[in-house]
């Protein structure tokens, strides 16, 4: 196996500018690696920094101390120094992120939300258009909605639109946060495997599954983020 993602002596604290510059530390020193064709669970009490850890390897989250170092293009970039072209270009190509939460511009058809990311890519837009069909096909998202905005859906809809659309792409490697809360069985059972499929063809995933027996179906390994609470 090849190694994807290195984090090495990340730190993390909040600064309260409302409250007078108040500082709150979050986790000090991490050290992980992940490799290819592997599944590990972040684990952790409520509250011991595990989206906060995704989000800083996502850039979404300023990493205060250490660098996260993530395989791309062939070579290795700090995502903690990355222009903010280079941390597109690594979110467009190399990490996907499932978030728990559907963010989308507001009367953009479900179909074109889902097949945005491959066309992104360069993938031709009638190619990518089958690709959305057939992930939202799989999740159970009946034909006649694949025409509206999905912020007109449900809640369980709207995550199962949030997970075609982040498995659309075939990332190298891939953050899952809580990618199977709010769905039914059989969802669950589509999104479990949608992750097999995505570690058999070599990604690299990092999730959080509070579902213990969602975890213990997909997971290679567990790393527990409260070890590192300052």
């Amino acid at each position: 196996m090849s190694e994807m993602l290195n984090v090495e002596n990340v730190a993390k604290s909040f600064t309260l500018h409302t409250q007078g510059a108040l500082t709150i530390p979050v986790f000090e020193k991490i050290n992980f690696s992940l490799q290819a064709g592997e599944c590990i669970a972040l684990t952790g009490a409520s509250g011991a920094g595990k989206s906060t850890f995704m989000r800083m390897i996502y850039a979404n989250y300023i990493c205060n101390e250490g660098r996260i170092n993530i395989r791309h293009n062939d070579g290795w970039l700090d995502m903690v120094g990355a222009t903010p072209h280079e941390v597109l270009d690594v979110r467009r190509h190399t990490l996907g992120y499932v978030s728990q939460f559907l963010r989308v511009i507001p009367r953009v058809a479900t179909l074109d939300i889902v097949a945005e990311p491959l066309i992104a890519t360069g993938v031709a837009k009638e190619t990518a258009i089958e690709k959305a069909k057939t992930l939202l096909t799989r999740l159970r998202i009946p034909h006649h909605l694949w025409s509206l905005s999905p912020l007109t859906f449900s809640g369980g809809e709207q995550q199962r639109v949030n997970i075609a659309r982040g498995f659309a792409v075939e990332y190298p490697i891939m953050l899952l946060d809580e990618p199977t809360a709010s769905l039914d069985a059989d969802n669950r059972r589509t999104v479990l495997d949608f992750i097999e499929e995505a570690k058999a063809m070599g990604s690299a995933v990092l999730g959080i599954f509070h579902d213990q027996e969602a975890r213990d179906a997909v997971c290679t390994g567990t790393f527990d983020v409260t070890q590192y609470q300052v």
